[in-house]
């Protein structure tokens, strides 16, 4: 918070393609074992938001289950918010919506914390002059190394935010396979770096081509925008990020309060 690689899609997987399976001799209920593989599925990202399920019928006949054993354990996810049944469509993977209080935490905690199961694919990890704007927030020289970082986050196999961030080049290294298996304020704590504060503003503004490319939008959507720099508990500016967020999945929370 990259080139267009990722396009928007909806596809129809077939039960079939998840190699569903039920244990009879197992003691737990047939439909909490169907429900619970269809939410792997979903988590997963074998079943993207959007995919359509085949019908009770066609589902109950590939497993040898009765309809009202598939009907029950699709109900448990319609009430989970995974799935959702359209009229003239079918069953159908829901898009999760994020929505997220404005404090000084990452995403990847916030929706792992959510049971979103972030994941991270690192586009660009490397050390290079800082522009003018970092370089001011940072406290640091115009064209200083500073260490740059730019990640695609991702829930259930979907694109939520690019996250573009900055920091100093002698703050710690960033392994990349460190910063895909968590999120990079983990990462910090970690090399014992602890973060105290931070000056946030949020906006909008339409895609870049790069940007609505990369979360799956339409070009010239409109996204959120954040733009942070935080601060360790001595007082330094840590890091810079500049990130985007798809507005269609995604909402900051705020908490107003009168004052006395």
């Amino acid at each position: 918070m990259m080139p267009s690689r990722y396009a928007p899609s909806v596809p129809k997987h077939e039960p079939a393609q998840l190699r569903l399976a039920v244990d009879r001799a197992s003691p737990v209920p047939l439909y909490f074992q169907l429900a619970r593989q269809l939410e792997a599925a979903i988590e997963d990202g074998a079943l993207t938001p959007g995919s359509l399920l085949g019908n009770e019928i066609e589902l109950a006949a590939s497993l040898g289950l009765s309809r009202p054993t598939v009907r029950q354990a699709i109900r448990s996810l319609v009430d989970k918010g995974l799935l959702v049944r359209r009229r003239g469509v079918g069953t159908q993977v829901v898009h999760t919506d994020v929505a997220r209080p404005l404090e000084l935490s990452s995403l990847y905690d916030d929706l792992a914390a959510a049971g979103l199961h972030p994941t991270t694919r690192v586009l660009h990890n490397t050390r290079g002059p800082a522009p003018a704007e970092v370089a001011a927030a940072l406290g640091l020289p115009e064209s200083c190394q500073v260490s740059v970082v730019h990640r695609l986050r991702l829930t259930r196999g979907e694109p939520m935010a690019y996250l573009c961030n900055y920091l100093p080049s002698d703050l710690l290294e960033l392994p990349t396979a460190e910063l895909e298996s968590s999120g990079l304020y983990a990462l910090m704590r970690r090399h014992g770096i602890t973060l105290h504060s931070a000056q946030q503003s949020v906006g909008a503004r339409s895609g870049s081509a790069e940007e609505c490319g990369l979360l799956g939008e339409p070009a010239g959507a409109a996204l959120l925008t954040m733009r942070r720099i935080s601060y360790d508990d001595r007082g330094r500016p840590v890091e810079y990020g500049a990130h985007v967020y798809r507005a269609s999945r995604y909402t900051f929370e705020f908490r107003l309060l009168v004052r006395g």
